[in-house]
């Protein structure tokens, strides 16, 4: 597990630094722009690999509490240190806009807090509560649905993908219009309604009524899905009110609309 940890906290750092500084020599672009370019590609490397070791363990267990698959705590201990890091490349980029506008980076931490803090208090509660949870509470049980929830990161790519169209003002191309339709279903369907999916998919193992779910599931399972779910939702909504924002103002200028992240 130790060393699982360890390659973790190696890869993701050592992608990123080494794809900033490829983007650097190769491109020529600016340390800012490959370290937020660099961001998203590591997030997107991440959302790939977790979606795959999803598909492998739900595809593999035909009983859904009481099949396993290795690949499950391995992937979890691996995956761990990746929402340290995702702070840490977030500081990062934050501090280079920063630097660009002429503000002082010592007095930022604050700022930096403030403007990200459900990212980040969502990146500590995974870190310091679900991975424990995940590796000691479940038992060696349930993996299926643990492979379910590394699915929902089928939903990054295209959200990265947005991200870096925006910084770059290409919010009138086909590709950013595209990816914005496929971001609305992927994240929907892979973030707001994979939580109702779960407690669905428990109900009819047990043959039990969905409203008599949250009663029968241990409390831990309820918390999380109280403390994430809503999250999921207030995300989704943003997502949704930028998409009809653009649909609106793209009638009013034709112009790129550049904004500020």
């Amino acid at each position: 597990m130790l060393v699982l940890l360890l390659c973790g906290c190696v890869f993701y750092l050592g992608i990123f630094l080494l794809s900033k500084r490829a983007l650097r020599i190769l491109i020529g672009w600016s340390e800012g722009d490959s370290a937020v370019v660099s961001t998203r590609l590591v997030s997107s490397l991440q959302a790939v690999m977790a979606s795959s070791v999803g598909y492998i363990i739900t595809s593999s267990c035909s009983d859904i509490i009481e099949d396993s698959h290795w690949l499950t705590d391995a992937y979890i201990v691996f995956a761990t240190p990746y929402f340290l890091y995702d702070i840490y490349a977030m500081w990062v980029c934050y501090g280079h806009r920063l630097r660009v506008k002429g503000h002082q980076e010592g007095v930022a931490v604050l700022h930096f807090l403030r403007r990200e803090f459900l990212l980040v208090t969502h990146h500590i509660f995974m870190v310091a509560i679900c991975c424990p949870v995940s590796l000691m509470w479940r038992k060696g049980k349930a993996d299926y649905f643990q492979g379910v929830l590394f699915l929902a990161e089928l939903s990054t790519p295209s959200v990265s993908l947005g991200k870096v169209l925006i910084q770059y003002q290409q919010q009138h191309t086909l590709l950013y219009k595209l990816n914005g339709l496929f971001t609305l279903v992927s994240f929907f369907s892979c973030r707001v309604f994979l939580f109702p999916y779960l407690y669905f998919t428990y109900s009819r193992y047990l043959s039990v009524p969905l409203w008599a779910i949250p009663m029968v599931v241990p409390w831990q399972c309820n918390l999380g899905f109280l403390l994430l779910w809503p999250l999921q939702l207030y995300w989704f909504t943003l997502i949704a009110q930028r998409a009809v924002r653009h649909l609106t103002t793209r009638h009013i200028t034709t112009r790129p609309v550049g904004i500020n992240q």
